[in-house]
């Protein structure tokens, strides 16, 4: 039986199509391992969002080398956006490469690929315009969370980001489709789903008949319930609707907690960036959600030293994240992507600045996350048992709450994929502490 080894680089798309990835090979006769030396495949399937993740996949990459001149049987790959975005340039600069697989409906080509690079190197990297099949058995690894792709691409064309590029326009899988998975998993003891898009509340709106995301939800309530929890990511802020709201804070299924990347607090800088919206329209979106959702958690995005940004945009962006008091933020400095309007920008912030604003925006939201959590103490929550998140020699069990804060706690052994309910003891930056009260 052959064996398979897949790195994935990047976002929760990423995993989701590494999973894709497993389960359509699994079908071929091949096995997952944890050790590359033991592979006969090896499929790196990399980010393109910022240079980071793609200078971590070129470096493992190169350590492969060697190792395929060592096994020459061994047989490499790469696939997801970074291979959409290069295509066959990677077969030429990494002429030890066998595949290249972009996103989409070509990954289900893997296996017809992998026949034809039995000869020579292949790509299949043209736009994608299909979605992967639903007939193929997806790879999970956890037996009670589940990530649900609802949608693929991107419609909005943001100066910084190459999303459209690699994943295509937006196309959105049938409702009826996504109903049948969900039912599938709730009746194999799935506790969670996480539905997955690039602008996952833009969903329905080009099927015929349009479907709102709102509307998708309702469906989801209506076929489960309280049996499981349903997240979702990521959204776009010109995509909140007063119906979606609703929505959020009325079905039992759906957590409290909306993932909504803001980018920067100044009008000027999202106006540049093409965002769609401006920092008051964003303001009253979160306004909204926090009013009509008292325990609603926010978490965001934000891109520092985005080229023009001065040091009063900057202030605007330190200035929303007290006023919206975001739950958490995945920070990061301005990386310039190729074919973007933003890499061509000719005011670009020197390196120096967007470290010092980076250190800044991380040190603020420390503060903001510790003070959301301490928010926290003596209430008892609802916690979902996920081995993964517990430290090492603690005796302490962990989850995550309906928020998907992670909360370490004692007070007895606890199965994995249980709701738990526990009483906060204790608070950090970055998680809370608590006592388990009962199992629910």
């Amino acid at each position: 039986m052959p064996k398979l080894k897949v790195v994935t680089f990047g976002c929760q798309a990423n995993e989701l199509d590494s999973a894709r990835i497993a389960g359509l090979l699994a079908r071929e006769g091949y096995s997952l391992v944890e050790d590359e030396r033991e592979a006969d495949l090896i499929i790196l399937n990399g980010c393109s969002i910022r240079e980071k993740a793609e200078q971590k996949l070129y470096s493992r990459l190169g350590s492969y080398q060697a190792l395929k001149a060592q096994r020459p049987g061994l047989r490499l790959g790469v696939a997801g956006c970074l291979a959409q975005r290069e295509g066959e340039g990677l077969l030429r600069r990494f002429p030890y490469l066998d595949v290249v697989v972009g996103n989409g409906e070509h990954l289900a080509e893997m296996p017809q690929l992998l026949q034809i690079a039995a000869d020579r190197p292949v790509a299949a990297v043209g736009e994608p315009t299909g979605l992967f099949p639903t007939d193929v058995d997806v790879h999970r690894e956890s037996r009670f969370r589940a990530w649900v792709g609802i949608m693929e691409g991107c419609d909005n064309f943001c100066a910084f980001c190459v999303v459209p590029m690699t994943r295509g326009r937006e196309r959105s899988r049938p409702p009826d489709h996504i109903l049948r998975e969900v039912a599938w998993l709730r009746d194999h003891g799935y506790r969670e789903i996480t539905l997955l898009g690039q602008t996952v509340n833009s969903y329905g709106m080009k099927l015929d008949p349009p479907m709102s995301f709102a509307t998708l939800l309702r469906r989801l309530d209506a076929e489960i319930g309280k049996a499981m929890r349903v997240r979702f990511t990521t959204s776009h802020p010109k995509d909140v609707t007063a119906d979606l709201i609703e929505a959020m804070a009325t079905l039992p299924c759906v957590c409290q907690h909306m993932h909504l990347p803001v980018q920067a607090g100044s009008t000027r800088t999202l106006q540049r960036m093409k965002r769609g919206y401006d920092r008051e329209e964003y303001m009253v979106k979160a306004s909204a959600l926090r009013n009509a959702i008292p325990d609603l958690a926010i978490t965001t995005d934000i891109i520092v030293g985005f080229p023009g940004e001065s040091e009063s945009d900057f202030s605007s962006t330190l200035s929303l994240m007290r006023e919206v008091a975001f739950d958490g933020s995945f920070a990061f400095k301005f990386s310039p992507r190729p074919r973007t309007p933003a890499a061509e920008y000719p005011d670009q912030v020197p390196e120096s600045v967007r470290t010092e604003r980076l250190r800044q925006v991380l040190i603020l939201q420390d503060e903001l996350s510790l003070r959301r959590n301490q928010e926290q103490l003596g209430r008892t929550v609802e916690v979902l048992v996920d081995r993964e998140l517990r430290k090492r020699d603690t005796g302490l069990a962990a989850g995550r709450t309906r928020q998907n804060r992670i909360v370490h706690f004692g007070g007895g052994e606890i199965e994995e994929g249980v709701l738990a309910s526990v009483r906060i003891t204790g608070a950090t930056a970055h998680h809370l502490k608590g006592v388990l009260t009962a199992s629910l």
